[in-house]
């Protein structure tokens, strides 16, 4: 890895997008790879590495607010500014009736699909350029039956990051929500078991072409 080299933070990249894209963007960019799953990161770090591409993984929960502050402060000592930032970091709480919305599942999703968003804006902001940009990904199930829980905190998270996205129209960094096709993902299956999987998009494609659309390709 050169000085120059740029610098791509993807939080969520043990698996499914979150991974597809770290692969992606390692081959432009050196990656740092945040997750909680060391194994998966790993695995992560191999297929990088196969590929002629160079990872720092951080095997870490992006709810922890501290040591999100502190990879920030090491990626500014190390590297200087992150040209990207992919955020696929979410949590899907079980399926059920509104009224059945347990504690335990909403305070996991709130805490990660809304308040370590709002937490790691602030945060990864202040790494960013005029130039860099940031990537969000939209997955509507506002109002959708049984999908109280991760609805409401995901349609939260859109709504910080459409803000962001509207008071840097004129500066910067760019701030991007992608659309991302339905994907072949564990969280998927877990929503919708016994779907046809084989109509579903791999995530290797939706990648590139999510990569492509925002001139990051």
């Amino acid at each position: 890895m050169t000085d120059t080299q740029k610098i791509a933070l993807v939080t969520g990249a043990s698996r499914g997008l979150g991974a597809a894209l770290a692969l992606e963007l390692s081959k432009t960019h050196h990656v740092v790879a945040v997750a909680r799953t060391t194994g998966a990161l790993e695995e992560l770090d191999d297929k990088i590495k196969a590929a002629g591409g160079a990872a720092t993984l951080a095997p870490m929960d992006i709810t922890n607010k501290d040591a999100m502050a502190h990879l920030c402060r090491s990626i500014h000592d190390r590297w200087g500014p992150v040209d990207v930032w992919a955020h696929t970091a979410i949590y899907g709480p079980a399926l059920m009736p509104t009224p059945d919305l347990d504690d335990k599942g909403w305070g996991q999703a709130l805490k990660t699909n809304v308040e370590a968003t709002r937490n790691l804006i602030f945060m990864v902001n202040a790494l960013m350029t005029d130039d860099s940009t940031a990537l969000f990904f939209a997955d509507d199930h506002a109002g959708e039956k049984f999908f109280a829980g991760y609805g409401a905190t995901k349609a939260a998270q859109m709504a910080l990051v459409r803000s962001w996205a509207a008071e840097n129209t004129k500066l910067g960094p760019r701030v991007i929500i992608a659309e991302p096709k339905p994907l072949a993902t564990s969280m998927r299956a877990r929503f919708f078991p016994g779907e046809d999987r084989s109509k579903l998009a791999p995530v290797d494609d939706e990648a590139r072409r999510i990569l492509s659309d925002a001139g990051l390709a």
